[in-house]
């Protein structure tokens, strides 16, 4: 506003003076143009002349000189006296003023200012007289009121005035509402920071509008949603693995206090006692691992040691390794491994993690006398590695989250929610990926892509 406002002032003085030179030249233009035309006349008919032939007021060259304009005209000697004026003012004192003077000098200047016996504005020009000889005989002056020229001047400027303010006016409403459909919602949005900040995240913001301060507003209410979520599948997951921890320690603590009673006749019961706190103790310490992989992972701890492999003998090893216990839920267990030496470079140890645990979820959520089959194979720049079930299946909704941080599934077996996101981690710090197909009631398949470097990426990675 300020801006605008010196804006509109300083256009304004530039159109007053404008104006202002406009109709001041004008009454000079007159002025100069008049007295030209008398001067001339004069020296062409009555240069023989003297002053007082000229000021008789009854003489034909009086009529002539004073009739074809209508200012005052004056008649001033050589000293600056008035011997004649047309509007029959004689003034006592000598004119000196700057036309006057300017003419003494052989200069044509106007003089703008009050008169010596009115006391109103007046613009004056005077020019010399010079008989036929040359040598001037007196000085001619040209009048002109300017009271005319400064009411139009006047008139004009207050005119301008009321413009301009009428434009301030209407700025200043305009910039208000513009400011207020600013600065109005962004008191909203901050209001509504301010409490998500204070933990009020159900709290949202309503500025809708389709510029950046409504995508603010979308992007606000969005990321309140998104901590909500979190938040709500944080405090799942703290009940889940709360849950999922209390129930081995539990067992442990149960089977500790009976083996503590138990007869040493009774190995039957003792051997069963033993093997419990083993299992849930690993299944413990699987939970636990799960959880510092995590840790390491949100951190950015987590470094590969990574060399040359060969991952079809890792795939062999690690469908050695998981068919007890296939064998031991009953389920047929289908090796498909493709006999290739294939050699990557990565993180072995990493590679066996994700292929154990995503084998250990297809036994989980497959029942008795169901199948797990574990494929491997070159492909393309690639090499694949599939774990397929005939289980319960994940649904579409399930599907989306299954490899969210912290998601944990319907099924009454889903645990942490952690195993499928490490393992997706781990594929793509190898810059593979990880993929799900997956219907309801018919199976499940997990595919992990792991990249087969060339040999001049795998000199490359091997030095690094």
């Amino acid at each position: 506003m300020l801006i605008i406002i010196l804006a509109v002032i300083t256009i304004e003085i530039f159109l007053v003076v404008g104006f202002k030179d406009f109709y001041y030249g004008s009454v000079e233009t007159e002025l100069e143009n008049g007295i030209s035309i008398s001067v001339d006349y004069f020296k062409k008919f009555y240069s023989s002349k003297t002053v007082e032939d000229l000021v008789d007021e009854n003489s034909e060259e009086n009529e002539i000189l004073w009739s074809h304009i209508n200012s005052e005209i004056q008649i001033l000697d050589l000293n600056g006296n008035v011997v004649s004026d047309s509007i029959g003012v004689l003034p006592s004192n000598p004119v000196e003023t700057a036309d006057v003077k300017g003419a003494r000098n052989g200069k044509r200047v106007s003089y703008v200012g009050s008169s010596n016996y009115t006391n109103e504005m007046v613009m004056s020009i005077a020019e010399p007289l010079k008989n036929s000889s040359g040598e001037v005989i007196g000085y001619l002056r040209f009048i002109s009121s300017m009271e005319e020229a400064n009411k139009a001047i006047l008139k004009t400027t207050l005119t301008m005035g009321l413009f301009g303010l009428v434009v301030v006016l209407i700025t200043m409403f305009m910039s208000y509402l513009l400011a207020n459909s600013i600065v109005k919602p962004i008191k909203e949005l901050t209001s509504v920071a301010e409490k998500m900040v204070d933990g009020q995240y159900k709290v949202r913001s309503t500025v809708k509008t389709n510029d950046e301060l409504g995508q603010l507003s979308k992007t606000l209410n969005t990321m309140a949603e998104e901590i909500i979520k979190r938040d709500q599948i944080k405090n799942d997951f703290i009940s889940s693995i709360s849950h999922e921890l209390r129930t081995p320690l539990t067992s442990i603590k149960g089977w500790a206090v009976v083996l503590k009673g138990a007869d040493k006749e009774e190995k039957e019961l003792i051997n069963d006692g033993l093997t419990i706190i083993e299992n849930e103790s690993d299944r413990l310490a699987k939970m636990v691992e799960e959880l510092l992989d995590f840790s390491r992972f949100i951190s950015g701890r987590i470094q590969l040691e990574k060399d040359t492999f060969n991952i079809t003998d890792t795939c062999n090893d690690v469908a050695k390794q998981m068919k007890p216990r296939v064998e031991s839920n009953k389920v047929d267990f289908i090796n498909e491994v493709k006999e290739e030496k294939v050699l990557i470079i990565g993180d072995e140890n990493r590679i066996r993690q994700i292929l154990i645990n995503l084998i250990d979820n297809a036994i989980k959520f497959t029942s008795e006398k169901g199948w797990v089959k574990f494929q491997a194979y070159k492909e393309g720049e690639y090499y694949s590695m599939l774990v397929s079930d005939n289980g319960v299946g994940i649904s579409k909704e399930d599907l989306a989250h299954v490899k969210e941080k912290f998601y944990k599934g319907k099924h009454s077996k889903s645990h942490s929610g952690l195993g499928l996101s490490i393992a997706d981690e781990i594929a793509k710090l190898h810059n593979g990926k990880l993929e799900i197909f997956s219907e309801i009631n018919i199976g499940t398949t997990v595919k992990v892509s792991i990249p087969i470097p060339t040999p001049t990426n795998s000199k490359e990675e091997v030095n690094e």
